[in-house]
C-alpha cells in the first residue's frame, strides 16, 4: 500500500531470532496464489509459526500474544535471507508492519521491502539488543522512526541511532511514490509527453 512516510512512533512486535528467511516469512506454498492482495499474504505471514500443524493457533508465537502490537517489527540479525520472493515483503506490508528493525538485512529482501512501502531500519547489534531488552521489560515500549532525519530512537531509554537509506528510495517513501509514479512525476516536471514511453 502506498503510504507517505515521515515520523512513525509505535509500540513494537519483537522477534529475536536470527537468520529468518523468506520461506519462514511466507511459506512457498502461498507463492502459487493468483492474487496480489496484500491482506491475503498478511494473513499468512509467518504462517507455520503462527499456527500448529493441525491448524490451531500457536499461542506461544509472538504475533498471537495480545501483549505485543504496533506497526514496527523488531527482528534478529540477517532478516530476509533465502530466496528473493517479493511475496515476503507483501506479507509484511499486508499484516500492517510499516517498519522492520534489524542489525542486518539480506539485500534483495531489503529492496523488496522498500519497493512495497516498508522501511527497513538497520541498527547496530548493541542498539538492537537494548531494544529487545526494553520491550521484554515493558511490552508498551515505543520506538520513534524519523525518516527525514534518518534516526531511530528507543523512547524507553532515549538512545538514538542514525540509519542509512538510498536517497532515491527515501524521496519515494516520503512522497508515497513507487518507481512508475516517480517516472511520471519526472516527466511532468520536465514537460515531456508521456507518449514517448510507448
Amino acid at each position: 500500500m502506498k503510504q507517505k512516510f515521515d515520523i512513525i512512533t509505535s509500540t513494537c512486535v519483537p522477534l529475536p531470532l536470527e537468520n529468518i528467511d523468506t520461506d519462514q516469512i511466507i511459506p512457498a506454498r502461498f507463492l502459487k496464489a493468483t492474487t496480489r492482495d496484500e491482506r491475503f499474504f498478511g494473513d499468512n505471514l509467518f504462517r507455520d509459526w503462527r499456527y500448529n500443524a493441525d491448524g490451531t493457533v500457536n499461542t506461544d508465537f509472538v504475533l498471537n500474544n495480545p501483549a505485543y502490537s504496533g506497526c514496527i517489527l523488531v527482528a534478529g540479525k540477517n532478516f530476509g535471507s533465502g530466496s528473493s520472493r517479493e511475496h515476503a515483503a507483501w506479507a509484511i506490508a499486508g499484516y500492517g508492519f510499516r517498519v522492520v528493525i534489524s542489525s542486518f538485512f539480506a539485500d534483495i529482501h531489503k529492496n523488496n521491502e522498500l519497493n512495497n512501502f516498508v522501511l527497513p531500519v538497520t541498527v547496530s547489534e548493541a542498539f538492537l539488543a537494548e531494544l529487545f531488552s526494553s520491550i521484554a521489560a515493558d511490552a508498551q515500549t515505543q520506538v520513534q522512526v524519523d525518516l527525514p532525519a534518518q534516526t531511530v530512537t528507543n523512547l524507553a531509554t532515549g538512545s538514538t541511532e542514525r540509519f542509512p537509506i538510498n536517497g532515491y528510495k527515501k524521496y519515494c517513501l516520503m512522497n508515497g511514490l513507487d518507481d512508475i509514479d516517480f517516472l511520471m512525476e519526472s516527466l511532468k516536471k520536465h514537460q515531456l509527453p508521456t507518449t514517448q514511453l510507448y
